[in-house]
């Protein structure tokens, strides 16, 4: 898989490796890594089978096997003990780690991710596919924003939309692949195993998320042993993108002192320009 290798570079600065949700691409978390590489080596990674990792994606892929080649770039990288955070798809693969080598993750970021898929989360994606099969890849295109982001952000950032839009149909990783990876992440289930995830976890949501309701963070932070919420009223399902500074601001705090963060709602309401 094509990794990149960010920030400090001395032996003794903490690595954090940032998985990103259905689209892949490792640079989703461009608005992360000024924040991120002050204090830790970062790994960004194209998950296998989008932007530059091609591949063609199994039959049956799951979201235990992205947790598999995760572990298995790590491994490439030598690196034995890893902070995690992963946006979505991207937490699921963080928590499935956590699962088959707990001893790996050293603390967990989960950003409006789930323990077992919502059916308000299916229905988005049975719309998603459905303009994918019936109106082809454009269409589907064209149509992801309104997943990800408020509608005032939508309209006050219309042309940057445009742009990102013509550059996933130039990088378009196939249909099939799509398919995959939204079946993978339809079928996880983990739920009944959540008491076993000891390691250390921040969970943030909004409350705004049309694709992945906030209910579902909830329930991850109440059935994992150890725990943080950290509820944002405003950014929609791509609050990373939507107010990167005040989501870098709680990321850097839980970093710096995961005890000291308590359950919390960050009042962030309005579009960032």
């Amino acid at each position: 898989m094509h990794y990149e290798i960010l920030g400090r570079e001395d032996a003794q600065a903490p690595t954090i490796l940032l998985s990103s949700g259905l689209g892949g691409a490792g640079r989703f978390w461009e608005p992360q890594l000024e924040s991120l590489t002050r204090t830790h080596r970062v790994v960004i990674y194209d998950h296998l089978g989008t932007g530059a990792s091609p591949a063609e994606l199994p039959h049956g892929y799951t979201i235990a096997d992205m947790a598999q080649e995760a572990l298995a770039l790590l491994d490439r990288l030598e690196i034995r003990r890893v902070d995690f955070m992963g946006h979505a798809l991207g937490g699921l693969v963080g928590l499935q780690m956590a699962l088959i080598d707990p001893a790996r993750l050293q603390r967990l970021i989960v950003i409006n991710a789930w323990s077992r898929v919502d059916v308000q989360s299916e229905r988005c994606f049975r719309v998603r596919l459905a303009l994918l099969d019936g109106s082809g890849t454009q269409a589907y295109l064209h149509a992801q924003p309104l997943f990800l982001y408020p509608a005032d952000w939508l309209s006050a950032h219309h042309d940057r939309l445009l742009s990102e839009e013509a550059h996933a149909l130039a990088h378009f990783p196939g249909e099939a692949n799509v398919k995959a990876r939204i079946g993978a992440l339809c079928a996880f289930d983990i739920d009944a195993q959540l008491g076993a995830i000891k390691t250390p976890t921040l969970v943030i949501a909004t409350r705004d998320d049309l694709l992945v309701p906030h209910t579902c963070s909830r329930r991850l932070a109440d059935g994992l042993p150890n725990a943080n919420l950290a509820l944002f009223d405003y950014g929609g399902h791509g609050l990373t993108v939507t107010v990167p500074d005040t989501f870098n601001a709680a990321v850097e705090q839980w970093l710096g002192d995961p005890l000291a963060v308590p359950v919390t709602a960050v009042p962030v309401t309005g579009v960032s320009t």
